[in-house]
């Protein structure tokens, strides 16, 4: 269990800093905004929101990888 949550976390972290990286290099956070309405947070606060939730989506992206390799195939006899 150790195993499988550091195959997915770890990828998923390294990839959520170059996605934050890439996001925050090409968006102002103070000019960002929600359905219509200015983030009223701090820039360090949005660059720590932001960074948690691309590490959640590739969190997700990696926990679906890991989940179809171990999908049985169904052209696989059964054991």
């Amino acid at each position: 269990m150790l195993r499988l949550t550091a195959l997915i976390l770890w990828p998923s972290f390294l990839v959520a800093i170059v996605a934050e990286g890439f996001f925050f290099s090409l968006f102002d956070p103070d000019d960002l905004a929600f359905a219509g309405t200015p983030i009223v947070l701090s820039r360090l606060a949005t660059y720590t929101l932001g960074f948690f939730c691309f590490w959640i989506f590739c969190s997700l992206s990696s926990l679906i990888t890991c989940y179809l390799t171990r999908v049985p195939n169904s052209a696989d006899p059964p054991a």
